[in-house]
């Protein structure tokens, strides 16, 4: 049967789920029906990271509260009585909080793209086995998981330390404050680089190596297991949001997981694309991969699925970055569209694009952006269609290694802000990682994914809205030569200056 993608409160199926999300640029929620379609209005709160050029990435973890329950009040307020069944939370993977005993935050929530422990990357290659930890873990020593960032919290600030009682994903921690029940997601555990992904529980060696122990550490439950709320909390909850009264609460999940769910990359056929302040590449299998090729990342998401993949730190920040930069807006857009869709051209600059550091492939997190075979005829479109072709080429190198572990992939489904603001980007992804790109154009993919997951157990028999989707984008022969060429030529610039 077909459905409608979206809907009003009077035609909604239950169950229904009220999912939130904590991205890199803002707070969102939206209330979805037993088929996982949007229902009535979404909220949104605004927020950034505060950023310095230390490296300081950081954002106040009840600030993120406070925006979460503004968006709850609002969004139940909107249901005219009818109950949730549910309530999942899905944030910005990698992040991490310090709390006392009380629960409270005795520091900022640290963000994927705090730079701050380089010093302590170093000394966790001289002392671990990477390529092992690799396989075992599925990360890398590097500076967006925690074991750097502990390391560095032991020596920078050993006060903190000295008095932490737990440390928690951001999403564990906006549940601890608003149920009072302390868990974290498969996921969640699984992107802070601290689970053995065969067992799906934390890794003895790296509690060993960071000083934090067993019990520091919230409980793992899967995306089917809901929290346990104690009565009192509970009643409590029901009394503030009588609409939620008798909901599930599901531990968080990454964005990551919820992002390919949500945009219906949920097998090995399909790639999904994140195209936002950040980007990445993911497919979610259910044979985990015995060999990890060395760029990527493997995390288990529930008991019977993991995530390949890898992630770029720069992907609308590149492009913000370089529209502010060469103030390409005052060539018109339609003279920035040409740009980007003409044919590719050998005088265009060879960009990379790591302005924040670089994750996946070779995890260089102190590397910068590189802007290189710059003249005197370089225009401010000619170097903007540089950095479009450096970002496509950054995912074009993850794409290759995932194809190693997820040969069956056919095709991309991609969404996030800037495939829906730079379409154009789609097009030379397509062409530059030589398969089929197709942008879905909903909005919030990674709230409907959140939603999908928790109907996974609370409505499983109940058949899924599919979301539109626009024309695909497809490789074009006459481009392949070119792009070979460009790659070949990013990597030669990468190892020079960053290996």
């Amino acid at each position: 049967m077909a459905h409608s993608f979206e809907t009003e409160i009077d035609d909604a199926v239950q169950p229904l789920v009220l999912a939130l999300d904590v991205g890199s640029t803002a707070s969102r929620g939206a209330v979805y029906d037993a088929h996982g379609r949007p229902v009535g209005r979404r909220a949104k709160a605004a927020h950034t990271f505060t950023t310095a050029a230390d490296g300081t990435s950081v954002i106040d973890p009840d600030q993120v509260v406070g925006e979460l329950t503004g968006i709850i009040d609002e969004l139940v307020g909107a249901l005219h009585g009818r109950q949730v069944a549910g309530v999942a939370i899905d944030t910005f993977a990698s992040s991490l909080v310090v709390v006392d005993g009380r629960g409270r935050a005795m520091t900022p929530c640290f963000t994927y793209a705090d730079g701050r422990c380089t010093t302590q990357v170093g000394q966790l290659l001289e002392e671990l086995d990477e390529p092992a930890l690799h396989q075992r873990t599925g990360t890398r020593v590097h500076g967006s998981y925690w074991p750097a960032r502990l390391r560095w919290l032991a020596q920078e600030h050993p006060d903190v330390v000295a008095d932490a009682a737990h440390y928690l994903s951001l999403g564990d921690y906006v549940l601890l404050r608003l149920t009072g029940t302390l868990a974290t997601g498969t996921s969640c555990a699984a992107w802070a680089g601290m689970v053995e992904r065969r067992t799906a529980d934390w890794d003895e060696d790296l509690l060993a190596v960071t000083g934090v122990t067993r019990t520091q550490l919230p409980p793992i439950h899967h995306v089917d297991e809901p929290l346990e709320i104690k009565p009192e909390r509970a009643h409590r909850l029901a009394a503030r949001w009588p609409a939620i009264a008798g909901a599930r609460w599901y531990a968080a999940v990454a964005d990551g997981v919820a992002a390919n769910v949500g945009l219906g990359a949920g097998d090995e056929r399909t790639i999904g694309a994140s195209c936002a302040t950040s980007g990445a590449l993911r497919v979610i299998v259910r044979q985990m991969p015995e060999e990890l090729p060395r760029g990527l990342w493997c995390y288990r998401v529930s008991h019977d699925r993991s995530i390949v993949g890898g992630a770029l730190s720069d992907v609308g920040r590149a492009l913000t970055w370089a529209g502010g930069a060469l103030a390409v807006e005052q060539e018109g857009p339609e003279a920035l569209s040409a740009a980007l869709l003409a044919e590719p051209a050998d005088g265009t600059p060879l960009v990379l694009p790591f302005l924040t550091g670089e994750r996946s492939t070779g995890w260089a997190g102190d590397a910068r952006a590189v802007l290189a075979a710059v003249d005197v005829t370089t225009g401010p479109l000619e170097l903007y269609r540089g950095v479009v072709e450096g970002i496509a080429l950054a995912y074009a190198r993850i794409a290759a290694q995932l194809h190693e572990v997820a040969p069956a992939t056919e095709q991309l489904y991609c969404g996030g802000r800037v495939a829906n603001d730079r379409p154009e980007l789609l097009e030379v992804m397509a062409d530059a990682m030589r398969t089929p790109v197709t942008r879905v154009p909903i909005k919030r993919s990674t709230l409907h994914g959140t939603a999908l997951l928790a109907l996974e157990s609370l409505a499983p028999d109940t058949p899924r809205a599919v979301p539109p989707h626009d024309p695909e984008h497809r490789p074009q022969d006459r481009r392949r030569t070119y792009y070979t060429g460009r790659l070949a030529r990013f990597e030669q610039v990468y190892q020079a200056l960053f290996r």
